[in-house]
């Protein structure tokens, strides 16, 4: 029998485009307590991060008084946009995601996960919206652990599937996701088409991947070369 792999994915900017509703969200928390709203680029640069960790890097000098209120003003916009937006719509899945799950959800050796800086009920409600719910066997999300980059996530996925370090990938899109794969001793593929430039994943990442018919060749190469 096949030795057991575990493939961890993240989330926003990964398998889901869900920037217009994470900029509205973010850009309606400021606007409520009257603050400038970042710029877009600033504010798709910290998803990822949990959302107190997100705020805090935005706004160093309004996160001690106010932290709380923007992550309660972000949740309650979001909140409302899901209620009037179809979340196959405003967050939509990434080009060949679907496939690339089946495609290996259906090799009876590789085991599915996620880590994102989400919460549980936003997680929830995404993979119900998408029906991708019974692919994966471990989901990590914002509430139970420290912000990425912290391994703790990636720690829990392979303690809840039984694989080690060594036959385990993360994939993402983010610096956070790479660091969190590198602190957690587990080989990380960049993605592409995410939040972050493969200029900065570059240093980060065991591999950079533009498409996800990439993603096959990809895993076979890391675990195919020795450690």
């Amino acid at each position: 029998m096949a030795e057991l792999k575990l493939v961890v994915f993240d989330v926003d900017g990964t398998l889901v485009d869900s920037q217009d509703d994470i900029v509205s969200a973010m850009a309606s928390s400021f606007q409520a307590l009257g603050q400038p709203v970042p710029s877009r680029a600033d504010i798709l640069g910290i998803v990822g991060l949990s959302l107190h960790a997100a705020f805090e890097k935005l706004a160093p000098n309004l996160y001690p008084e106010h932290g709380d209120a923007l992550v309660e003003g972000y949740k309650r916009s979001f909140m409302t946009s899901r209620k009037l937006r179809d979340s196959t719509d405003s967050s939509p899945l990434y080009a060949g995601a679907r496939d690339a799950i089946e495609r290996l959800h259906a090799q009876d050796n590789i085991l599915l996960g996620i880590a994102t800086g989400k919460s549980r009920r936003g997680l929830d409600h995404l993979l119900d919206a998408h029906d991708l719910r019974r692919y994966f066997v471990t989901a990590q999300v914002a509430d139970d652990h420290p912000s990425k980059p912290h391994p703790s996530m990636l720690e829990q996925c392979m303690y809840d599937v039984g694989v080690d370090a060594a036959h385990s990938v993360m994939i993402g899109d983010t610096s956070y996701d790479m660091d969190m794969a590198a602190n957690a001793s587990m080989a990380s593929i960049g993605v592409g088409w995410g939040y972050h430039t493969p200029e900065v994943l570059k240093p980060r990442a065991s591999l950079i991947i533009d498409t996800y018919a990439e993603l096959d060749a990809a895993l076979h190469k890391i675990w195919s070369t020795p450690s």
